[in-house]
C-alpha cells in the first residue's frame, strides 16, 4: 500500500514539477501563485520520502531465518534462554539488511551479538568499537553453524557505564510499534541490577529454531 501511494504521489509531483516550470516561464504569473506551487511541490517530495523511508524500516523489521546461523530474527527471542556475557568486542559489522552485529570474547567462548536495525542503532547513539568491554544481556542460543549467539536486550559499555536497550523484559524489539519509545540509552546504576537479572548469569542454552 504504501509503494502504491508513493507512485501517486511521486506522479503528482512530476506533474507539479512541470506546472512550475511553466509558470516560471510565464512571468504574468503573480510571484505569490509560483512561491504556493514551489512550497507544496516540496511538501510531496517530503511524503514520498517519508513513506519510502516507512516501507524499509517496515521491511527490516519482518521475521526472517538469518543465513548460516538458522535463528529467526527478530522474533527469535526466548525468554527461558536470557544471560550474560561479559567480554571484549570485535568484529562489528553493519549488513544491508538484517541486524547490526558484533563478536565478544568471554574467556574461552565467543559469541555473535545480534542487536537491532541499524537506524535504530543510530538513533540511540551507539559506538562501539573494537577492544571495548561490554556486557551483554540477551537470550543465548547455538546456531546451526555451531556458533554461540546472544540476541541482545541490553547492552552496557563498561568503560563509561553507557546502557543501551534494545527489547523489553519479554523481549519484544523496541523498534517495533508504539512500545518503542518506552525505553532507549540512559546511565546508572540500575542498569546493572537489571543486567544481573533474576535467572541468573548464564541461563539456559537453545538450539535449533530461534
Amino acid at each position: 500500500m504504501a509503494l502504491v501511494m508513493a507512485r501517486v504521489i511521486l506522479a503528482a509531483a512530476r506533474r507539479m514539477e512541470q506546472d512550475m516550470a511553466r509558470l516560471l516561464r510565464d512571468r504574468s504569473v503573480p510571484f505569490q501563485q509560483t512561491k504556493a506551487v514551489l512550497a507544496a511541490l516540496v511538501c510531496l517530495i517530503c511524503c514520498v520520502v517519508f513513506l519510502l523511508a516507512g516501507q524499509e524500516a517496515r521491511a527490516e523489521e519482518k521475521d526472517a531465518i538469518l543465513p548460516e546461523s538458522g535463528i529467526h530474527y527478530p522474533g527469535g527471542f526466548d525468554p527461558n534462554t536470557v544471560g550474560s556475557v561479559e567480554g571484549t568486542v570485535y568484529g562489528y559489522l553493519q549488513p544491508k539488511s538484517g541486524p547490526v552485529r558484533f563478536r565478544v570474547a568471554s574467556g574461552r567462548e565467543t559469541y555473535t551479538v545480534l542487536v537491532s536495525p541499524a537506524w535504530y542503532w543510530k538513533d540511540l547513539g551507539a559506538k562501539i568499537s573494537d577492544g571495548t568491554q561490554v556486557r551483554i544481556q540477551g537470550s543465548k542460543s547455538l546456531g546451526r553453524d555451531g556458533k554461540l549467539y546472544i540476541i541482545a536486550q541490553e547492552i552496557q559499555i563498561l568503560p563509561s557505564g553507557q546502557s543501551m536497550v534494545f527489547r523489553s523484559e519479554d523481549g519484544f524489539p523496541l523498534w517495533k510499534g508504539s512500545r518503542r519509545r518506552t525505553m532507549g540509552t540512559h546511565r546508572g546504576p540500575s542498569s546493572q541490577r537489571r543486567m544481573g537479572g533474576t535467572r541468573g548469569g548464564s541461563g539456559r542454552m537453545g538450539r535449533g529454531r530461534h
